[in-house]
């Protein structure tokens, strides 16, 4: 059945506020999902995340409760099973 499948992407953006330096937050954020085994692409105003869902729930939660620690934050989050991983966007006849 189309959709049923548990590996997930979801461009993710940081939003540190009130902090006089954004980056090393961030950096940490990249860091931490790269280290909960997702697939991690960063962009300039978001970073894409791919892996199974759990991992991707589990590792979202632990980055923005580390983030709030450090101050006030935002992060917005979209999920999808629908759109393509990058290797199924340059080859659509790749597995995802």
């Amino acid at each position: 059945m189309r959709g049923m499948t548990n590996r997930i992407s979801a461009p993710v953006s940081l939003y540190p506020l009130r902090q006089a330096r954004l980056t090393p937050l961030i950096d940490k954020a990249v860091h931490m999902f790269r280290k909960a085994g997702l697939g991690v692409e960063p962009g300039r105003m978001s970073t894409v995340i791919l892996g199974d869902q759990e991992a991707v729930f589990a590792a979202v939660q632990e980055v923005f409760r580390t983030a709030a620690a450090q101050g006030d934050v935002v992060m917005q989050v979209s999920f999808s099973n629908a759109c393509p991983t990058p290797t199924a966007a340059v080859n659509p006849e790749a597995p995802q």
